[in-house]
């Protein structure tokens, strides 16, 4: 059994306010291992980006990791400091993030922004490093890549510069890729060669893939596990056939309810009623129990862990036996 490329243990993020303390994550535990594709879905503000912020030591001040590790690798991260954690991103964590105009400068051109990123985390010549980056945006689908690549991101259609921010988060050769809504914005047929490409070059290197969206069906498509957040912990983790087949928390089930099938035969999709609770709202217990149609006594005043319930599965509800207090 291969060791995992990222391993995130408990980890709780905190945010120091004049009212008091909001809790953003809390006990956040998974593992991704060579080459897997894991899935982190759930609503607005479900602390899907802040799980992605925190792996790659990008969380805004005053916000802080107060409890919990991360290892990339097998070596603590969270800890490092500030010029070793920079050593860390680009050139073993690679981050797509959904607005590619926020990873490219529009002041440089193309060439000058990759030949430049892979240079400072590879000991290549640059002529090697542009050869390389030539052939990065070819493999990513940019059309007559020798010419664009000294085009300026403007230059650019949106779908065309998100293969541009792939092929620079991955032209260091990271051993994990952070996507963040790496393809809200682009059309659906666009999606699908995007998510392929990203696939394709990272079973290529081994790399991970932590996947961060709210689209199930991107997730359905994608990704090898998924982890259901919801307010700042994981309801549920496991293989993505299972969970969307057969979801365990209610809260999944809401979500997967929510997706059209062609097959189905229905005239209104599942709704889940009520809202995401705010950070300094979370209720007692259960932080879903406002919302779930299975709440009773315990859920009101204890607080479930996601605890293994089968082999790979992992669900954070009273509903099933053997689930711990968090």
């Amino acid at each position: 059994m291969a060791d995992p490329i990222l391993s995130v243990r408990d980890l709780t993020v905190e945010f120091p306010t004049r009212h008091g303390i909001l809790t953003a994550l809390s006990g956040v535990s998974f593992d991704i291992m060579p080459g897997e594709v894991l899935g982190v879905v759930g609503e607005s503000g479900a602390g899907k980006s802040m799980t992605g912020s925190a792996v790659i030591g990008l969380i805004d001040r005053p916000g802080r990791i107060a409890k919990g590790e991360i290892h990339l690798q097998g070596e603590r991260i969270d800890n490092l400091p500030e010029e070793r954690m920079r050593g860390v991103r680009g050139k073993r964590i690679g981050m797509i993030f959904q607005d590619p105009l926020t990873s490219l400068n529009p002041l440089y051109r193309i060439s000058e922004q990759i030949v430049e990123t892979i240079r400072t985390h590879l000991p290549l010549s640059k002529e090697a490093a542009r050869a390389k980056a030539v052939g990065l945006l070819d493999r990513v689908g940019i059309p007559d890549a020798a010419r664009r690549i000294d085009d300026y991101p403007h230059q650019f259609s949106g779908g065309m510069r998100q293969r541009v921010v792939i092929a620079l988060a991955l032209c260091a050769e990271p051993d994990l890729v952070i996507a963040d809504e790496p393809t809200t914005a682009l059309d659906v047929s666009v999606q699908a060669q995007i998510i392929d490409v990203m696939k394709e070059l990272c079973a290529e290197t081994g790399a991970a893939i932590m996947l961060i969206t709210h689209d199930m069906g991107v997730i359905a498509e994608t990704a090898d596990r998924v982890a259901v957040m919801y307010a700042g912990r994981i309801a549920e983790i496991g293989p993505v056939r299972a969970v969307i087949k057969d979801a365990k928390h209610p809260y999944s089930a809401g979500l997967m309810g929510a997706i059209p099938r062609m097959s189905a035969d229905l005239e209104r999709l599942v709704q889940i009623p009520g809202a995401m609770p705010r950070l300094s709202a979370i209720p007692p217990g259960c932080p879903f129990n406002p919302r779930c149609p299975h709440v009773f006594d315990r859920c009101l005043t204890h607080r479930p862990a996601a605890s293994e319930i089968e082999p790979g599965r992992r669900v954070a509800c009273w509903l099933y036996p053997g689930v711990q207090e968090a």
